[in-house]
């Protein structure tokens, strides 16, 4: 019996209009083609690490349990070194610019880290712009077919790995001063606020929320589903990852009608709740 080949999860900003996907696969499937890939998304932001890291630190808990993790947005693309790290059964294999960082330490840290260098795991030559074609497919290929870590190349300091922080909103009683993270194809718009938060500023248990903006401001009704709000009504609910999104009932669009787009600060208010209140 052939042995199992461990999934691998492929995480990217590569888009969909070029050929670079479909290389990576290729790539794969020379070297591990009864190894199994899903595609977590290639539509990160371009060049946003914060953006795939925070992606890829909310899938961590839907992963396979044997997962090689190859996560790949790269701004620095031949300058940063490539790695591979062992972390709660997982390995995730990419570049060392901190986007595997909130993962790693959603998970308790790694328990080992290698910088690829192998020869006889790199594909040769080595583009200076494709990297992932080259060093991060065959690594992630050749570590699914039952490579040791140790084979990629030498061990480094787990201390040493770049680090990543994700912007925190601010709260006080009755109001966050957030930001906007990232928005959909729909113009629905995520903001780095979750249950937490509004229980932080007492605002949880508001049926609307005021939305305030650089370039303008509304009143948004909480709401469960999209289909809770009226055509153009403008509401705020909880997205599958956890994270407050700002929508419109349908076709409209939060993003166009707010203005807004990522980085922008947003404030959330509300009179604290009764319960809140009364407790105080």
């Amino acid at each position: 019996m052939a042995p199992s080949r461990r999934p691998i999860v492929f995480l990217s900003d590569f888009g969909l209009s070029n050929e670079w996907v479909g290389i990576s696969h290729a790539v794969l499937a020379r070297i591990a083609p009864d190894s199994r890939v899903v595609d977590l998304s290639h539509l990160i932001p371009p060049l946003d690490v914060a953006a795939g890291a925070s992606l890829l630190a909310d899938s961590l808990r839907y992963l396979p349990e044997d997962a090689i993790v190859l996560a790949v947005v790269d701004p620095n693309v031949g300058k940063d070194r490539n790695v591979a790290v062992e972390a709660d059964g997982l390995v995730f294999i990419g570049p060392d610019n901190g986007l595997l960082a909130p993962s790693l330490r959603e998970l308790g840290g790694g328990t080992k880290a290698v910088e690829i260098t192998s020869d006889d795991v790199i594909v040769q030559p080595v583009s200076d712009m494709f990297q992932a074609r080259d060093i991060l497919c065959p690594a992630a290929a050749h570590v699914s077919a039952g490579l040791a870590l140790d084979q990629l190349g030498n061990e480094i300091d787990l201390n040493g790995l770049a680090g990543l922080e994700l912007p925190e909103p601010e709260t006080e009683p009755g109001k966050i001063r957030c930001e906007v993270v990232e928005f959909n194809r729909f113009g629905n718009v995520k903001l780095n606020v979750r249950e937490t938060h509004l229980v932080a500023a007492g605002i949880q248990n508001n049926p609307d929320l005021a939305v305030e903006a650089v370039s303008g401001q509304t009143r948004a009704r909480r709401g469960i589903t999209y289909a809770d709000f009226e055509s153009g009504e403008c509401g705020v609910l909880f997205d599958p990852r956890g994270w407050l999104m700002v929508v419109r009932g349908n076709p409209a669009s939060a993003l166009e009608g707010l203005g807004l787009a990522v980085g922008d600060p947003v404030w959330l208010s509300g009179p604290p709740s009764h319960a809140e209140m009364e407790s105080d």
